[in-house]
């Protein structure tokens, strides 16, 4: 068999669940965090469970994100403690359940003299969310204490700091072992396959899906659909007559090599200029400053990117709290940009609407935007009960009364090191073994039985073996080069140029599992070159480049 025609028949396999005859109990569109844990909680809950999404998993806010699972320190504030306690015992299980994935770091809040927030207060939010936490993380460093462990840290009127804790993770890689885990209950997730048509009747909802690839279309029958396509809710929304005003808000991160700007904990400073909190923080051995928020306008199926003003605005965070560091642009080895779905109350900007969770019920199809990396969980519970109750609007009876919802843990323990692989795991250091079952669970011990001496390697300057890629290129529906780079592994945000300087290495390792002829590995690495230099780099202040690329990346996907 051809490369090529191996890669057709897998995408063939793939696609084979989808008959006209077959009717799902549920199908849930949107691959990403939300739609993931909807189909995880349904599957374990025993229904026939379909995930589609039109690009690739985790394409849209999933992968974009600051990486962090909050509890939620914003809410107390604000007064709303039941949302932070929820966000705090989901943050307590996910470090518990997935160590590797989600791990505790440490965060540092600075305090200068006449400058918000000061010491006391900012103390006294902390008790209340350890209290919720049932640990106490909080610890006081005098100012002394914290310039001898952060040199770089601006000095003037410093009076100390105050330390605490939540979470960090790879939320694509959480995306995808959340998908693992319902897939392993049963359900089907497909990615680059969109929904085109969506129709209720009285025996339940059709839907028309047609695939990215192919253009070829698929009609298939549900008792239920999720709709969890965050910023994109109104697409499908729209088609049943019904829409909701959705904010779309986008996120930007710049990343820079830890030589440049060392530190073992998540900074969060306030900007000169607006006083909003930024993060600085150590991520996949390197440093990320973010987040902006700001509006943005209503996305389509494109890249999005950071701006200039944007990029500028972090930089010139960065320089007033870690003058002695001089960050500038040539420091910059990748950025990110992402766009948050936040349900609009008509706040005056983005940063003031709420990042909580709201779900519609349309008969037997319930939309839901918003919410939270951490809470996904919850998210999922508060969908699925929308489908075994009566439906107020309308004489729609529930699609599944007597469905009955986990409260186990979401990840199952990943595999005995027991099982004949112990001596392979031993080789590596106890980080990345801890990081290896965290990322993968039960496929760790596939990775390893596959791997090499060669490609038991790191991918110099990262903790990302070369046989991730390879088992991830034959196993996890890589379809273009930055499904792997971007998302699959994080190489593209965490090596210069994207990771091409090892194109040759790539090429070599890669080429055959995912099933591309020569003249194909050219068109994909051309595509990923154009995409990453246009929207996970720098921002082109020339515009007619920015079109021609833009145009190009679209025409090759």
């Amino acid at each position: 068999m051809t490369e090529s025609a191996m890669q057709s028949e897998r995408r063939k396999d793939n696609l084979a669940p989808l008959t006209s005859e077959n009717l799902w109990d549920l199908v849930v569109v949107g691959g990403g965090i939300t739609g993931a844990g909807v189909a995880r909680e349904a599957a374990r809950a025993g229904l026939k469970v379909l995930l589609v999404e039109r690009q690739d998993f985790a394409w849209g806010t999933s992968s974009r994100s600051s990486k962090m699972v909050h509890g939620g320190l914003r809410y107390i504030a604000q007064g709303d403690v039941r949302t932070t306690m929820h966000s705090v015992h989901e943050r307590e299980r996910l470090m518990r359940e997935a160590p590797g994935l989600v791990d505790l770091m440490p965060y540092v809040m600075p305090h200068y003299a006449g400058k918000f927030p000061g010491r006391w207060l900012f103390g006294g939010l902390l008790r209340v969310y350890d209290w919720l936490a049932g640990q106490r993380y909080r610890q006081y460093h005098s100012a002394d204490a914290v310039i001898q462990r952060f040199p770089l840290l601006r000095r003037q009127r410093l009076t100390g700091a105050t330390e605490f804790a939540d979470a960090v993770t790879d939320d694509s890689r959480l995306v995808q072992r959340v998908l693992q885990e319902a897939c392993d209950d049963g359900a089907t997730a497909i990615n680059y396959l969109g929904v085109t048509s969506i129709k209720q009747d009285s025996h339940g909802v059709s839907l028309t899906l047609q695939d990215a690839l192919t253009s070829d279309h698929h009609v298939i029958r549900a008792q239920a659909v999720v709709n969890a396509t965050g910023v994109w809710v109104n697409d499908l929304r729209q088609q049943l007559g019904k829409t909701h005003s959705v904010r779309p808000a986008r996120g930007s991160h710049i990343v820079v090599e830890a030589e440049r700007l060392p530190t073992d904990v998540s900074f969060t400073v306030l900007h000169p200029k607006d006083k909003r909190p930024i993060f600085v923080y150590p991520w996949e051995g390197r440093t990320v400053i973010g987040t902006t928020d700001l509006d943005h306008p209503a996305p389509g199926n494109d890249e999005v990117g950071i701006t200039y003003d944007e990029l500028h605005y972090l930089l010139d965070l960065v320089r007033y709290q870690f003058p002695q560091a001089e960050i500038s642009e040539r420091d910059v080895i990748s950025s990110w940009a992402g766009v948050r779905p936040l349900v609009a109350s008509g706040a005056d900007n983005s940063s003031k609407e709420s990042r909580d969770h709201t779900v519609w019920q349309d008969g037997r199809v319930v939309s839901v935007s918003g919410g939270k990396l951490t809470t996904f969980r919850r998210i999922a519970h508060d969908v699925l009960s929308k489908l075994r109750e009566d439906n107020s609007d309308d004489d729609t009876p529930p699609a599944f009364p007597e469905l009955t919802l986990s409260n186990g843990p979401v990840f199952t323990a990943s595999a005995s090191v027991s099982e004949g692989w112990a001596d392979v795991l031993s080789t590596l250091p106890e980080k990345r073994q801890r990081r290896l079952l965290g990322f993968y669970g039960r496929c760790a011990k596939d990775i390893l039985a596959q791997s090499s001496e060669e490609t038991r390697e790191v991918v110099p300057g990262t903790d990302v073996l070369w046989a991730e890629l390879v088992w991830s290129a034959a196993n996890e529906q890589v379809v273009h080069l930055d499904d792997l780079l971007l998302r699959r592994t994080r190489v593209g945000l965490l090596v210069p140029q994207g990771g091409l300087t090892h194109e040759s290495t790539l090429k070599s390792l890669l080429q055959s599992p995912l099933g591309w002829s020569d003249a194909q590995w050219q068109e994909e690495v051309r595509r990923y070159r154009i995409l990453w230099e246009t929207f996970y780099w720098l921002p082109s202040e020339r515009a007619e480049v920015l079109a021609g690329h833009t145009a190009e990346v679209q025409q090759a996907s």
